[in-house]
């Protein structure tokens, strides 16, 4: 007997012991998982995993003293006097009519006030709880001392809410004893609907072919086999099958030196929480695939987006505004001075688009916060808002190409997910860029000052000049002008300053062309480092964000395996 009970106890173990802690690291590398991932993946995904945590931390937190065994079954296949076999007590109702079982029932073996916290978590009503103590025969007892032994409903039951209690309590308890007949063991619904889904339970699973005096003595091993084979074809290969009897008692001494040997180790508990986090991180590994860095979005990629940024912001008009900008003050600076009025009643195309740098920023202001002006840009056409669609769509395909489909799709709602706050972003972003245009280049001032120099020489000669015809015309003494060679020198400064004005301006005009160009296209640099940014910032951060939480999450699952 002893002899059988050891090998059912290495069927439920395997001979091998569940660390405690790497037990923990796998389930709080099931919390990290699900947090990487909570509100990228769909919640049904996830709620195995946010169930299996939650009950790991409650029944871990409860009696690691005290193993939970069900014994579950279908009507009729004998649970409850399997239940007051095992107890040698009559303690769960047992009788013909069907259902049997309504409620669950516990025997607690050991004082019931150190379980009493336990048995409410698992849900039993205190009228049906017992202790199964007795100063007669305590010590034959003592062996299975820190046993919560429940007799659940029958799972197939008429009432529906047998079965859903059922249900819950399997997901609770540590250790299952699956009791069926001679008649109903191949029975499809226990094996479809609950052996199956025990497969990677089989460490805390045990069957136990109850009723077996029904049968004559030579068939018990034939229908043991015939259940194996079943159980094999469920993966349940390494489940222990025990025969039992309540009539005759036999296989009861097996069962009991089984939970004896179950209880006296305190396994059950840590390998029915290892089994679930199998089941879960199974169910997982589904939602992670190849290694993906934040950075598998490439320089070419976001390049296309900021082109396309670029052209929905008008970057292009802004650049060749500030290009027109800079010639019209240019030429304003160092254009002969007589036309320089008629200049200044053109508008600035700066100031036309309410552009930064159309007027000049007074000292004692500059260091004023201003709030950023609206521009007067056109909007985006409906090409470059179809551009601006690809490019981000190009990005999240990128990003998420190598990834399974839930990540596939939470990559592109990332990339999409502040598309709205587009269009604000960027005519902040045109706004509030320095252009370039702010402070005047010291070579318009030298030019200015040569250009009012020579307009203040054509003044002088002509002044001179007026007042010589004024004296003759009254008169009086002419005036004697000096002469350079036969050339008086007022006419020669007044010819002399029109001249130098119209030829430094001529000369100007070809550099402020060059200038104009560079100027444009340095501020063509600086809105396109702008709109890249903001593009940096709605679309590819919140994609990288994806990246590095799938990275998380795939690295959270890999300890869950291993729980190294």
């Amino acid at each position: 007997m002893s002899n059988l009970a050891g090998k059912v106890r290495d069927a439920l173990h395997g001979g091998r012991l569940i660390d405690a802690d790497r037990l923990l690291n796998r389930l709080e590398a099931v919390e990290r998982f699900r947090r990487a991932v909570d509100g990228l993946l769909p919640e049904k995904r996830l709620g195995a995993a946010h169930t299996l945590v939650e009950r790991a931390e409650a029944r871990l937190a409860l009696s690691r003293d005290h193993t939970v065994v069900a014994l579950a079954g279908a009507t009729g296949s004998g649970k409850s006097s399997l239940f007051n076999a095992l107890a040698r007590w009559e303690m769960s109702p047992v009788g013909v009519r069907r259902p049997t079982t309504g409620v669950t029932h516990a025997c607690v073996w050991g004082p019931l006030a150190e379980a009493s916290k336990l048995l409410d978590w698992v849900g039993v009503l205190p009228r049906h709880r017992f202790v199964r103590e007795s100063a007669l025969d305590g010590d034959d007892e003592l062996a299975l001392h820190g046993l919560v032994l429940l007799d659940l409903p029958d799972f197939d039951s008429v009432q529906r809410s047998h079965r859903s209690e059922v249900d819950r309590l399997l997901g609770l308890v540590d250790l299952v004893v699956w009791v069926v007949d001679p008649q109903k063991y191949a029975d499809r619904v226990v094996h479809a609907s609950y052996l199956r889904d025990f497969d990677r339970h089989q460490d805390v699973t045990v069957v136990v072919l109850n009723q077996a005096d029904r049968l004559p003595p030579a068939e018990v091993p034939r229908v043991v086999a015939d259940l194996r084979r079943i159980l094999a074809a469920d993966q349940l290969d390494q489940v222990p099958v025990l025969a039992t009897s309540t009539l005759n008692q036999s296989g009861i001494a097996d069962l009991r030196a089984t939970l004896e040997r179950t209880v006296s180790e305190r396994q059950a508990a840590l390998s029915r929480l290892s089994a679930d986090v199998d089941v879960v991180v199974g169910d997982l590994a589904a939602l992670v695939g190849p290694p993906a860095g934040e950075n598998d979005v490439d320089r070419r990629t976001i390049r296309r987006l900021t082109e396309a940024l670029a052209g929905s912001a008008g970057v292009p008009a802004v650049a060749e505004a500030t290009r027109s900008a800079y010639v019209h003050r240019a030429s304003g600076a160092t254009g002969w001075p007589v036309v320089r009025g008629w200049r200044k009643l053109r508008p600035d195309p700066l100031r036309r688009l309410h552009l930064p740098g159309a007027d000049a920023t007074p000292r004692d202001e500059q260091d004023r916060p201003n709030p950023v002006p609206v521009t007067s840009l056109p909007d985006p056409t409906a090409a470059q808002r179809a551009a601006v669609g690809l490019a981000v769509r190009a990005i999240s395909d990128q990003a998420g190409s190598a990834l399974p489909t839930p990540w596939t799709a939470a990559v592109a709602a990332a990339a999409r997910s502040r598309l709205g706050d587009l269009p604000d972003a960027l005519d902040r972003a045109v706004a509030g860029t320095d252009l370039g245009l702010e402070r005047r280049p010291l070579w318009w001032r030298l030019v200015g000052g040569v250009q009012w120099l020579a307009i203040l020489a054509a003044l002088g000669g002509l002044g001179w000049l007026t007042l010589g015809y004024a004296l003759r015309a009254l008169g009086l003494p002419a005036l004697d002008y000096p002469a350079v060679g036969s050339a008086p020198v007022p006419t020669l400064m007044l010819l002399g300053g029109l001249l130098l004005g119209l030829v430094v301006a001529l000369l100007v005009k070809p550099i402020i062309g060059w200038a104009a160009r560079r100027a444009g296209g340095r501020a063509e640099e600086r809105l396109h480092a702008a709109v890249g940014e903001v593009g940096r910032e709605l679309v590819v951060i919140p994609v990288r964000e994806v990246l590095r939480r799938y990275a998380q999450a795939r690295e959270a699952l890999a300890l869950a395996t291993t729980g190294r």
